[in-house]
């Protein structure tokens, strides 16, 4: 084994352990010298490649937002239809969430810790992944699958926000599987709540409307 390969075993063993007691014990009560430890490794390595705690969290953050692009592109791939390659999108973010990778749970909750460069350096990693999915959302609109006026950024933040939060609450062996879960909440921003009878004869128009009695002045208060 070359010089290389064993820098490159090192380093992952080292990540891995980060990303484990990252998770066990939260970033901020976790040391450098608990993480040399729990890696085999003299505190002066880890020094040598991460010279501090941020850099390391930086480091892990950066692999997994690599593995969840290659991984969504990877099932996008699948199929050259515009909204099925966001379904198969969804469904590999949703399955990378609950993979039980250390490093995946640490990419989601602990990105928080960081200050100054390093969560300058995390948010260009997130803008990258956001990116990434505003493009095949993009994609569908200029294939005019998605209706006029939708708001592509929203839709994006609502998805995240309902996939990323499945982390908090799925159990295995529960009523749906993960690709079933991430297949609902695709039909739901896809295709609504309300049955096809019920909806508004112009959507736009009563969205506007729900929008204008939010941001009225008296929305939400008593005479």
């Amino acid at each position: 084994m070359n010089k290389a390969a064993v820098q490159a075993g090192q380093d992952e063993k080292l990540l891995a352990a980060a990303a484990l007691l990252f998770r066990r014990k939260g970033f901020a009560a976790t040391s450098l010298r608990e993480i040399a430890q729990a890696a085999g490794m003299l505190l002066g390595s880890v020094h040598y490649r991460y010279p501090t705690k941020d850099a390391l969290l930086l480091a892990l953050m950066e692999r997994g937002i690599e593995r969840a692009i290659e991984a969504v592109r990877t099932a996008a791939a699948q199929s050259i239809d515009p909204t099925e390659r966001i379904r198969l999108g969804l469904r590999a973010h949703l399955l990378m969430l609950l993979s039980g990778d250390d490093a995946v749970h640490v990419l989601l909750f602990e990105w928080r810790a960081l200050s100054g460069h390093a969560r300058d350096e995390m948010v260009r990693l997130r803008d990258r992944y956001e990116a990434f999915w505003d493009g095949m959302l993009y994609e569908a609109a200029g294939a005019s699958r998605v209706r006029p006026g939708v708001d592509l950024k929203l839709v994006r933040l609502c998805g995240f926000g309902a996939v990323n939060w499945v982390a908090t609450w799925y159990t295995a062996g529960g009523e749906r599987t993960p690709e079933q879960i991430a297949d609902a909440f695709w039909a739901y921003l896809a295709l609504g709540l309300l049955a096809d009878d019920k909806r508004p004869a112009d959507v736009q128009a009563a969205l506007g409307a729900f929008s204008a009695l939010q941001t009225s002045p008296s929305a939400g208060t008593k005479e």
